[in-house]
């Protein structure tokens, strides 16, 4: 059964069917479930067991009643029964005003958090997300896995309506037997949705070897049915995601997201999106990706001056491209975290620390002087290229000295500039940072030149 499809909430039983149908749920939408023959942790995910213990002590509360007070009128009887019953069951969640549990009518309210993409209208109690969670990480570390937060625009994909399909782009139209063979199984054209889109380069085997590792979520900012469509074409045969596709309507703030929707310990979490800003609250779980663009919308939408892949019919590299270098990263992160010559509690480890880790192993062995690239009136170590610097490991400064490795500037004719050359230092544009932030690696640094500034009269 599909967790977007009906329920038994809407049956006519009650809603102890639907308790034990959502842990099922919850627990199918992955292959963490515990092997025949663990002992561990038994029944720990089945509600099935929690809810014959409660019914059972709901008829022997109710028996007791009966024979305890069998000349009680009728109606007080019932009100002290519900009473027990009420003290009983905590309402873990609800659906359109229904305990998940008991099937009772509860006072909807704004509690707890909205888990509409598992199923239309449940909302979970915070106790008993608390309680999903740590299961989930326990059936995770069971399977050595951990959880994967993917966004998809200019991450996975890229995506551009019809009519913004400029003529140079109009080859994108024939059939799909008639596309280039690059092309072939990696666009898309959505005539009911009125679009194209053209998956990343590298993306169906970075799935694939991600899922080894990871649970995989999507996460975007687009409407649902468009991420819907969009994981159908990720993943045809629904091996991936299932039903974990988390869009626009889930989000909790608006403009944000944020882990409260994903059922999985923060601490257990990475995240790639390629943008920052959206993840206020979870930058530590966060790989920033660079954005992958193909059409010349997209191009248009981020200013580019230039022309798009689609125009020049070339694309991004397969084999050396962000998702490659990225599958790498994740494979390092997910070997530290589950190394047991390390030692200690795995459940008191945190990925957010193993990231941090891994980031400032990129530059760690260089130190960075800046000219001409953070402004005179700014506060140096509050620049982005400052603290980007930082975070993978570099160490920064503001004066020459001999143990200074790189000189980032953008312009030749500094002062700082002609020391770095006099005295055999690296001089590089800013963007070698960025480059090194989105691929994880330090790049030669020769394909970053600083550009000679024209002097103006």
């Amino acid at each position: 059964m599909s967790v977007v499809s009906d329920s038994p909430v809407h049956s006519s039983s009650s809603g102890d069917d639907f308790a034990a149908f959502l842990d099922a749920e919850l627990d199918s939408t992955s292959d963490t479930s515990p092997e025949p023959g663990d002992d561990d942790d038994e029944n720990e995910n089945d509600y099935d067991s929690e809810l014959f213990s409660t019914k059972k002590q709901k008829v022997e509360l109710s028996d007791n009643v009966v024979v305890s007070y069998g000349s009680t009128s009728r109606g007080a009887e019932e009100k002290l029964v519900a009473s027990i019953k009420e003290d009983i069951c905590t309402h873990p969640g609800v659906i359109g005003g229904m305990c998940i549990r008991c099937g009772q009518k509860t006072e909807e309210g704004q509690s707890g958090v909205a888990f509409g993409y598992i199923h239309k209208d449940l909302r979970l109690a915070n106790d008993e997300i608390a309680r999903l969670r740590n299961n989930d990480l326990k059936n995770l570390f069971r399977h050595k896995k951990l959880n994967l937060v993917l966004d998809l625009d200019h991450t996975l994909l890229n995506s551009s309506q019809f009519r913004h399909i400029t003529p140079e782009e109009e080859y994108l139209r024939v059939p799909p037997d008639s596309l280039p063979d690059e092309l072939k199984g990696n666009l898309f054209r959505l005539d009911f949705m009125h679009m194209m889109t053209k998956l990343r380069p590298f993306v169906r085997t970075f799935l694939k070897e991600a899922s080894k590792l990871f649970e995989m979520y999507i996460y975007t900012m687009g409407e649902r049915a468009y991420a819907l469509e969009m994981a159908r074409l990720l993943d045809p045969e629904n091996i991936y995601f299932n039903s974990k596709v988390i869009a626009q309507g889930d989000c909790t703030q608006r403009h944000q997201k944020g882990l409260d929707v994903v059922v999985g310990q923060d601490s257990a979490v990475l995240i790639l999106d390629d943008t920052e800003q959206v993840w206020s609250k979870h930058k530590e779980n966060l790989i920033l990706m660079e954005r992958y663009h193909y059409f010349v919308s997209s191009y248009r939408q981020f200013r580019f001056n230039c022309k798009s892949r689609s125009e020049l019919k070339c694309d991004e590299s397969e084999d050396d491209g962000a998702l490659a270098a990225v599958l790498e990263v994740l494979k390092r992160v997910h070997s530290i975290f589950f190394d047991t010559e390390q030692g200690g509690d795995i459940n008191k480890k945190d990925v957010r620390q193993v990231l941090k880790t891994v980031r400032k192993e990129v530059l760690k062995d260089c130190k960075l002087l800046f000219t001409k690239v953070i402004p005179i009136e700014y506060r140096a170590e509050s620049h982005h290229f400052w603290k980007m610097a930082e975070q993978l490991g570099a160490t920064c400064s503001t004066e020459m000295d001999p143990s200074v490795t790189h000189v980032v500037s953008l312009d030749k004719g500094t002062e700082k500039s002609r020391w770095a050359v006099r005295e055999n230092k690296f001089l590089v544009h800013p963007s070698w940072i960025e480059a090194a932030n989105y691929l994880w690696r330090k790049h030669p640094e020769e394909k970053f030149p600083v550009d000679e500034v024209k002097q103006t009269k």
